[in-house]
């Protein structure tokens, strides 16, 4: 008992070791967000206030929040660091809300404003910024969380469970993972709406209605379809969301305005749909998979077997 004491002592010491010293570096980073560009551009005017509280949203309170933490490490007292630090950690999800609007509003100052341009070049030459730009930074509260939660769940498997202190790592880790999965669901939503605008976008006309609240976008690919009286095989594009599936075939290459498009041919609703493999079980060259829906049986081919297992994994668990 001793001897285990002594190596999760050992591991926890390094463990918070570690975590003061990537704290400082990211201290030292947000610092010169808030030093080179916050603190001066809120003293000239540069920028509206609602501007810039849009581009730079909550990120002094994140440093104050990460400063008061960095003083509790130095001294040893976790407990209390992260007691304070669990109260603002609302703050990461927030920031990650608001980081897209200030990605564009960032872009549009820099495209409109020709004496914030010039101020946030002139800015990113000093040597203290080591190449970077505004952007490169803006995203870093971000990637700190991810790192906390590593961080935490490490001194968590290194702490006796009969401390106060285990407890105290315990809630806090369960805090972070809340946070970190809010974050991470801003990204997968913000990300399935760019892959849904974009397939609309690559659709001919405004007939097939791809942008659906509640819409989630799972894969694409060519696949031939397999006609139901000899006739020869048709190659489609099929887009495979959460609820329909979309052929489509490309436009005539010499259309003036839709050469680069794809023309809808049908939407397949996958409520009342069932999957199956025909054949491809085994690991011959390529597949067969029927779906069948209340008044149609499509028969959809491909000779990569491994794209075949994929595309039966992904409808089963969209028709699911």
């Amino acid at each position: 008992v001793e001897d285990q004491r002594a190596r999760w002592e050992r591991k926890r010491s390094r463990t918070a070791k570690e975590l003061l010293e990537t704290e400082h570096k990211y201290l030292e980073q947000l610092d010169l967000v808030l030093t080179y560009f916050v603190t001066i551009l809120k003293a000239k005017g540069t920028l509206k206030p609602a501007v810039l509280e849009t581009i730079f949203g909550p990120l002094e309170s994140l440093y104050s929040a990460s400063h008061v933490l960095s003083l509790h490490l130095e001294k040893g007292n976790l407990g209390p660091g992260l007691e304070n630090f669990c109260q603002s950690l609302d703050l990461y999800g927030r920031y990650a809300e608001n980081l897209e609007q200030a990605n564009k509003t960032l872009k549009e100052q820099v495209r409109k404003n020709k004496s914030f341009r010039r101020f946030k070049k002139l800015q990113e030459t000093r040597p203290q910024f080591q190449g970077r730009e505004l952007e490169d930074l803006l995203p870093l509260p971000l990637q700190r969380l991810q790192q906390y939660k590593h961080f935490f769940r490490d001194l968590l498997e290194n702490t006796s469970p009969d401390t106060a202190e285990y407890q105290k790592l315990s809630k806090t880790v369960k805090s972070v993972c809340e946070v970190s999965h809010w974050v991470q669901d801003i990204f997968d939503k913000r990300e399935n709406s760019l892959q849904l605008l974009r397939i609309q976008k690559l659709l001919k006309g405004q007939k097939t209605q791809v942008l659906t609240p509640g819409r989630w976008y799972i894969r694409e690919g060519w696949l031939l379809v397999v006609p139901s009286k000899g006739e020869e095989l048709k190659r489609r594009m099929f887009f495979l969301f959460s609820d329909i599936l979309i052929a489509a075939k490309p436009c005539h290459p010499l259309h003036l305005l839709n050469s680069n498009k794809l023309s809808c041919q049908a939407v397949y609703p996958l409520h009342q749909c069932s999957v199956d493999k025909v054949f491809g079980h085994t690991w011959s060259q390529g597949g067969l998979l029927s779906l069948s829906f209340p008044h149609k049986t499509l028969l959809l081919m491909s000779s990569n077997q491994q794209e075949i297992n994929d595309w039966y994994q992904s409808l089963k668990a969209a028709v699911r």
